[in-house]
């Protein structure tokens, strides 16, 4: 698990080991939908919450559905009221976001000063419909600044394995030009976190302070792919604040 810090601020990924579920989905599957026991996934989100030092009671997730749809938390859901959302924001010290992939890319965002979390989900869908400048669009109703907001993207599928039909690569890269690329045995594709780097700075988040993984989920047995291994769980990535303001320095720990 990869586990940075800003402030109060608090950014984690967590990859597929430490957990407790049976292969397919070994060990530390994250999502209730793809199959898995479901008390496993239970015991992993208990795993990887107090691993971080959160109460797993406190950590939100979403019902993830390729969208662009954001929602704020101020308090925990129960699993039959969690929303339909591909991004989520909160205010609140303490409370936990989640966002689960397999490929797709985790964007984590904050504003350590107005105290403004969020993380978004951006597959190819949900980048091109805007899930991410709509997230960013979201924090600065709240009062988030998108000079000052930090920006972490973890392990995501690359531009060079994520081949794709050229009718699917032409339509995306007609809302995200910088989407447009070609694997690495020259056949079409997408490079969605290029997409949504190009998204963040058209948003006016700037590199400063701010982390691109350059791990491929597809090519890395450290990650969950969809693209690689079909059923297969899920990893995640974290955001969350902490009561203290802390320093502004960046911590890098790997469990």
């Amino acid at each position: 698990m990869e586990i940075f810090r800003h402030g109060r601020v608090r950014l984690a990924f967590s990859d597929r080991h430490g957990g407790v579920s049976a292969a397919p989905y070994g060990s530390l599957n994250l999502a209730d939908h793809v199959g898995d026991d479901p008390a496993a996934v239970r015991r992993n989100r208990e795993l990887a919450a107090t691993g971080l030092g959160l109460d797993p009671e406190r950590v939100v997730y979403l019902t993830q559905v390729h969208g662009a749809e954001v929602v704020l938390a101020r308090e925990p859901w129960d699993d039959g009221e969690r929303p339909e959302a591909d991004a989520g924001l909160t205010d609140v010290p303490g409370l936990g976001l989640a966002i689960m992939v397999a490929d797709c890319t985790p964007v984590l965002l904050a504003d350590p000063a107005a105290g403004i979390i969020a993380t978004a989900h951006a597959g190819r869908p949900g980048m091109a419909a805007g899930v991410v400048p709509a997230t960013v669009a979201r924090m600065a109703s709240l009062g988030a600044e998108p000079s000052r907001i930090i920006a972490y993207t973890g392990p995501a599928v690359c531009g060079s394995c994520y081949e794709v039909p050229e009718t699917m690569r032409a339509h995306v890269a007609e809302r995200v030009p910088e989407s447009f690329a070609t694997t690495g045995w020259g056949t079409p594709s997408v490079d969605v976190p290029g997409g949504v780097w190009a998204q963040l700075r058209a948003a006016g988040i700037t590199p400063e302070h701010s982390h691109r993984s350059e791990i491929c989920a597809m090519e890395s047995k450290d990650h969950y792919s969809y693209r690689r291994e079909g059923v297969t769980g899920r990893f995640a990535g974290f955001i969350w604040m902490t009561a203290d303001t802390g320093t502004a320095d960046t911590e890098t720990r790997a469990s």
